[in-house]
């Protein structure tokens, strides 16, 4: 890592230490849950001496990308403050991301502004897309492979049941 993804590594981790729900996945990648959303927080190498923090949340999977919804997401970009709705035509999923500078010139409030917009937003629209257009949330899917999981390690056979 260069020395601006240390530094906003660093940064996130002494933000959010005392918060519940934080998590780091690795040196680079970290969740944050709001409510019903998850959001991955993201340390992007950029060039040799800087670092991009990228912040994004898979909203809705499984919905079709047609004429009203690709409006509405367009129509909603116009008034946030930052950041923006996409769409992962690959995994067929709405997105909320916002990418900022990261380094020795971040700051901790405005990293927890940007956290705090784009987790509120994603709890918010991950429910309304999903009522209005179908799909998935996010949670959802995760509970459902948990559930799978379960499952399927609940199917196994018993061997040596005696033992």
């Amino acid at each position: 890592m260069n020395p601006a993804e240390v530094a906003t590594s660093l940064l996130i981790e002494k933000t959010l230490q005392k918060s519940s729900a934080y998590r780091k996945i690795d040196d680079t990648l970290y969740v944050i849950k709001q409510g019903s959303a998850y959001v991955m927080i993201s340390v992007v190498p950029w060039g040799a001496n800087r670092a991009m923090l990228r912040c994004t949340s898979q909203l809705v999977k499984g919905v079709n990308i047609d004429g009203p919804l690709a409006l509405q997401l367009l129509e909603l970009n116009a008034h946030l403050r930052f950041g923006a709705f996409a769409w992962d035509p690959a995994e067929e999923v709405v997105l909320f991301t916002h990418t900022m500078l990261g380094g020795t010139t971040l700051d901790p409030d405005e990293l927890m502004a940007t956290l705090s917009d784009v987790a509120l937003i994603a709890d918010e629209y991950d429910d309304k897309l999903m009522k209005k257009y179908g799909g998935q949330r996010m949670l959802d899917l995760l509970e459902e492979a948990a559930i799978e999981r379960i499952m399927d390690r609940d199917n196994r056979p018993f061997n040596n049941l005696d033992d």
